[in-house]
C-alpha cells in the first residue's frame, strides 16, 4: 500500500511539473484583472500563439512569486504595485529603476496598455454632501465613520498604514473585507467608507464620491504587463502586444469593468468586445454553459478530494496505530497533527505554494495535511476502545502480534477508523473549495466568481453540487462500512 502511494505522488509530481507547450496567463481575485488576463490570452491566440489563462489567483504576492518560479508566464500589474510592494525593499524612487530591476532578475515588461487605476476613498455622495466631505483631511473630523478596507490594502506597503498616519485616522474604526463584499457593506449601511480602485464600475453604480487625496499618498498606479523571460520568447512577446502600447484609457477601462460588474457579461465577452472594437479583431465564442463548467469543475474538484484522501488513509491509519503502540512517538503524532488541523485551510493552502506552486499540487498536498488529524485519531481511538482482555486471551491463544492486529484490533477499530474518514472527507470536499485561488479549479472557482460578480445563481454552482457530493461521500461510506464490516460490530444494540 506505501509503495503504491508514494508511487501516485510522484507520478503526480511529474505530470504536474511537466513542461508546458502554452503560455500560462494569470489574474488576480477582481474583475479588471481578469478582463485584462483575458484580452493577454486572446491577444497571443490571434498571433497563433496556444494560450490559458489561471483565473482569480489571488493576491499581489501569489501572482509575482508564480511569475518568478515560472508557474505562470504573463500577468497585468500595476506600477505604484510594483514600486510600493512587490519592490518595496529596494526604495526604488523612480519606475524606470524599478523595470532596470525587473529585467535584472528576469521579468520583463510586454506592454503599457496606458491607463492609471489609482486607489482612491470612496463615500456615498449624498452622505458626502451632509458631512461635507471633499477631502481624505476631512475624515479627521468624522472619525465616528466605519472604513471597510480591503485585506490586501490594510497590508500594503502604500495601503492603509502609511494612509492612517498621513492623514491622523488613527481613532477610525476599520474593518478588512473582501473588495466585492465592501461594496454589499456600504450599499446595506454596515460600512461608510471604502477604498475602491478609480476605473471601478461600482463607483458610478453605486453614486459613490471620491474623496481628493490632498496630501497626495497614492502614487500613479499605470497597468503593465509583466512577463518571465525565461519561459516566453522576448521578441515574440513584445512584438505581439506592441498594439496593446497606450490602447486602453480609464473611461475605456471602467467602461470594460462596468459591461462585466453591472452589465452581467463575462469577463471573455468584455475581453471580445474591446479587441474587436479597437483592433478588428474577431473571436470565435467560446462553449461556456451551465453543464461544461459543471463537468469541468465535478471533475478538477473530485480529483483533488480522491487524490489526497487517498494519500491521507494511506498514511493516517498506519500513524494511528503507531500513536498507540508507541506511546512517546503517539505524543509527538498527535501533537504535529493536532497542530494542522489549528492553522487555517488558507493559510496552508498558502504555505504550499513556495515547495509546490500553484495549481493542483499545492492544494491536493494542503488538503492531505489537513485530512490527517480525524483518521489518526479515530484510528487511535478505536484501537485504545478495545478491551485489555481480548488482547490477553489471542496472546494466550498463542496468536503472534501481526495476527493480533489482523484478526483483532484492525477490525474491531474499523468502524472508528471509518468514522474519521467520513469526518475527514466532509471536511476536505468543502476545504477543497479554496484551492480555486491558487488555480486548482473545481467548485470553489464559480463560488470566487460569484462573490466577485455578486451572482448568486454563480456561488450556488459550486456551493450545491459540493453538498451533493458530501452527501453522496457520506452516503458511500455508510454503505462501505455495511459491506466490509463484521456483522456484529454493524448491527445496533436495539436491533
Amino acid at each position: 500500500m506505501i509503495r503504491t502511494g508514494l508511487l501516485v505522488l510522484v507520478l503526480l509530481l511529474v505530470s504536474c511539473k511537466s513542461e508546458k507547450n502554452e503560455i500560462i496567463v494569470g489574474s488576480k481575485k477582481f474583475t479588471e484583472s481578469v478582463i485584462l488576463g483575458e484580452i493577454i490570452k486572446y491577444t497571443l491566440e490571434n498571433s497563433g500563439v496556444s494560450a490559458t489563462h489561471k483565473k482569480e489567483l489571488g493576491g499581489t504576492r501569489v501572482l509575482f512569486n508564480a511569475l518568478k518560479a515560472g508557474e505562470i508566464d504573463i500577468y497585468p500589474e500595476y506600477s505604484g504595485t510594483i514600486l510600493n510592494e512587490i519592490l518595496a525593499g529596494k526604495r526604488f524612487n523612480k519606475f524606470s529603476d524599478a523595470v532596470f530591476y525587473l529585467d535584472s532578475i528576469g521579468i520583463g515588461i510586454a506592454a503599457r496598455p496606458g491607463f492609471n487605476n489609482t486607489y482612491a476613498l470612496g463615500i456615498k455622495k449624498n452622505k458626502a454632501k451632509e458631512l461635507n466631505l471633499k477631502n481624505i483631511s476631512d475624515l479627521n473630523q468624522h472619525q465616528d465613520l466605519r472604513l471597510g478596507l480591503t485585506n490586501e490594502f490594510l497590508d500594503r506597503g502604500d495601503g492603509w498604514k502609511g494612509l492612517r498616519d498621513l492623514y491622523q485616522l488613527g481613532n477610525m474604526d476599520v474593518t478588512g473585507l473582501d473588495h466585492d463584499l465592501a461594496y454589499v457593506g456600504l450599499e446595506n449601511g454596515s460600512i461608510d467608507v471604502l477604498d475602491v480602485y478609480s476605473t471601478d464600475a461600482e463607483i458610478k453604480y453605486y453614486d459613490l464620491a471620491l474623496l481628493n487625496d490632498n496630501k497626495h499618498y497614492f502614487p500613479e498606479y499605470y497597468c503593465v504587463i509583466l512577463y518571465n523571460k525565461s519561459n516566453v520568447n522576448r521578441n515574440i512577446v513584445e512584438d505581439i502586444f506592441q498594439k496593446l502600447e497606450g490602447s486602453i484609457n480609464e473611461s475605456q477601462m471602467a467602461e470594460l469593468n462596468s459591461m462585466v460588474k453591472i452589465g452581467k457579461s463575462s469577463e471573455s465577452e468584455a475581453a471580445a468586445m474591446f479587441l474587436s472594437k479597437k483592433f478588428g479583431i474577431r473571436l470565435e465564442k467560446e462553449e461556456n454553459n451551465v453543464f461544461s463548467r459543471l463537468v469541468k469543475n465535478s471533475v478538477e474538484h473530485i480529483i483533488l478530494v480522491s487524490v489526497s484522501m487517498f494519500l491521507a488513509v494511506l498514511i493516517s491509519i498506519p500513524l494511528g496505530f503507531i500513536s498507540f503502540y508507541y506511546e512517546k512517538a503517539g505524543k509527538i503524532v498527535l501533537w504535529f497533527t493536532g497542530i494542522l488541523q489549528t492553522i487555517p485551510s488558507l493559510a496552508i493552502l498558502v504555505f504550499m505554494i513556495p515547495l509546490f506552486g500553484i495549481g493542483s499540487l499545492p492544494a491536493i498536498a494542503a488538503l492531505f495535511l489537513y485530512s490527517l488529524l480525524p483518521i489518526v485519531r479515530n484510528t487511535y481511538l478505536g484501537l485504545a476502545e478495545i478491551p485489555r482482555g481480548l488482547r490477553d486471551s489471542a496472546i494466550v491463544l498463542g496468536l503472534s502480534k501481526r495476527e493480533i492486529m489482523q484478526k483483532i484490533e484492525l477490525p474491531l477499530s474499523l468502524r472508528s477508523i471509518f468514522a474519521g474518514i467520513k469526518t475527514a472527507s466532509v471536511i476536505n470536499i468543502g476545504t477543497a473549495t479554496l484551492g480555486a485561488l491558487i488555480g486548482a479549479g473545481g467548485y470553489g472557482q464559480p463560488i470566487l466568481t460569484g462573490i466577485r460578480l455578486d451572482n448568486t445563481s454563480l456561488i450556488l454552482e459550486g456551493a450545491i453540487p459540493a453538498a451533493i457530493l458530501a452527501i453522496f461521500v457520506q452516503y458511500g461510506f455508510d454503505l462501505l462500512e455495511k459491506i466490509i464490516l463484521p456483522r456484529g460490530l454493524t448491527t445496533r444494540k436495539d436491533d
